[in-house]
C-alpha cells in the first residue's frame, strides 16, 4: 500500500519530492474534479435544451482602451459548479464528522475533542446528506429547479464515490472488510481481490489483529481471524459497483421523466450498494426492533425508500426534446 503517492514515485522512478502527496486526499481531489467536470457538461446540455434557465454572473472584459471592467452577463448554470463543489465539500465534511460522532457516542463521551478534531472519522452518508442539503439550498437561492440540477449531479456522486474509494484502498485507512481466507476463494477471483493485508497501511497497524479487535468490539465472531490470510478489500468492491451503477445512470440521463427522477434512482443505487457491502464490513452494530443493523444499513434503507418515492412521483413523461 502507498498512503503517500510521493513514496510510490520514489520507489518506481527514484524521484523524491520535497513534499508529501497523500493517496486519499489526492484521489478525493480527482473524484471532485472529475465529478464536477461531468456535472458541468450535463448542466450545459440541459441548458442548451432549455431545461434549465440561465444564471446571472460577473464577467471581466476589456474596453477599447484595454482597461479591465466587470459586467453582468447571463450564462449556463455550469458556471456555478465550482461553488457547488465547494459547498458540497464543506457541508460534506461537517456532516460526515457529525454522523461519525453519532455512531461513536461512547468514544465521544470519553474524549470529545479528539473525535471532533481528528483527521479521520468521516462517515460517507453523513457527508452525502449534509452536502446534498447545502447544494440544494444554494441551487434554490440561485433560482434554479432543484430537481433538474439534482438529475445532472446525481450520477456523478456515484462516480466520485467510486474514485474516492481507490484512495481508501491505496492508503489502507481502515475501511476494509472483515477477515477473509484464501482457502475459501473461488478459483476465478484474483487473490488480491479476496484477501489483502494492507502492508504499510496509513494506520500503521497489523491488519488482522486490528480487525479481530474491531470485530470483537462490534459483537461479531472474531474467531475467523485466527486462520485468516487477510481481510476483504471492500473499497475495491465499492469502486467496481459504483462505476457500473454510474454507467447505467449516465446512460439514462436523457430520460423523459419528470425532474428529479434520475436523482431518485441515484439514491436507490447508493442505498443498495452500501447496504450490501455492510455485510462484510466492520461497523458498530445496533438493535432496531430486535434486528442487528449498522447505522449505514439504516440510512441505506431510508435512501432506497426516499429514492423510490421520488422516482414514483416523477414517473410522468414530459414532452420529448432533442437530445
Amino acid at each position: 500500500m502507498y498512503p503517500r503517492l510521493s513514496d510510490l514515485l520514489t520507489d518506481l522512478f527514484g524521484i523524491t519530492l520535497p513534499f508529501s502527496i497523500y493517496s486519499f486526499g489526492f484521489m478525493v481531489a480527482v473524484a471532485i474534479l472529475v465529478a464536477g467536470w461531468l456535472a458541468g457538461q450535463e448542466l450545459d446540455r440541459m441548458y442548451g435544451l432549455g431545461l434549465l434557465p440561465s444564471v446571472t454572473t460577473k464577467e471581466k472584459t476589456k474596453d477599447a482602451l484595454g482597461r479591465e471592467k466587470e459586467q453582468t452577463v447571463q450564462a449556463s448554470p455550469s458556471v456555478l459548479v465550482t461553488a457547488m463543489m465547494g459547498l458540497a465539500a464543506l457541508f460534506g465534511v461537517l456532516g460526515a464528522k457529525l454522523f461519525h460522532i453519532l455512531e461513536n457516542l461512547d468514544d465521544f463521551a470519553q474524549d470529545p475533542l479528539e473525535l471532533i478534531f481528528s483527521t479521520g472519522g468521516l462517515t460517507f452518508f453523513g457527508g452525502l446528506i449534509a452536502g446534498t442539503l447545502g447544494v440544494a439550498w444554494y441551487v434554490r437561492k440561485k433560482g434554479l429547479p432543484v430537481g433538474r440540477v439534482a438529475d445532472a449531479i446525481g450520477p456523478t456522486i456515484l462516480l466520485g464515490y467510486g474514485i474516492g474509494r481507490i484512495g481508501c484502498y491505496l492508503a489502507g485507512d481502515g475501511d476494509w472488510g472483515i477477515c477473509s481466507n484464501l482457502a475459501n476463494k473461488p478459483s476465478w477471483i484474483p487473490a488480491f481481490l479476496w484477501s489483502e493485508t494492507f502492508p504499510r497501511n496509513y494506520m500503521e497497524v497489523n491488519v488482522l489483529e486490528y480487525t479481530a479487535g474491531q470485530m470483537q468490539q462490534a459483537g461479531m465472531d472474531a474467531s475467523v481471524c485466527a486462520s485468516a490470510t487477510g481481510v476483504y478489500p471492500t473499497m475495491l468492491y465499492e469502486t467496481a459497483m459504483c462505476l457500473v451503477l454510474f454507467a447505467v445512470l449516465w446512460a439514462l440521463r436523457k430520460h423523459r421523466y419528470g425532474a428529479g427522477w434520475l436523482f431518485g434512482l441515484t439514491l436507490v443505487a447508493l442505498g443498495v450498494e452500501r447496504f450490501l457491502i455492510e455485510h462484510i464490513r466492520v461497523n458498530n452494530v445496533g438493535d432496531l426492533f430486535g434486528i442487528p443493523v449498522t447505522q449505514a444499513q439504516v440510512i441505506s434503507v431510508v435512501l432506497v425508500v426516499v429514492g423510490l418515492v421520488i422516482a414514483a412521483r416523477t414517473m410522468k413523461k414530459t414532452p420529448a426534446v432533442a437530445a
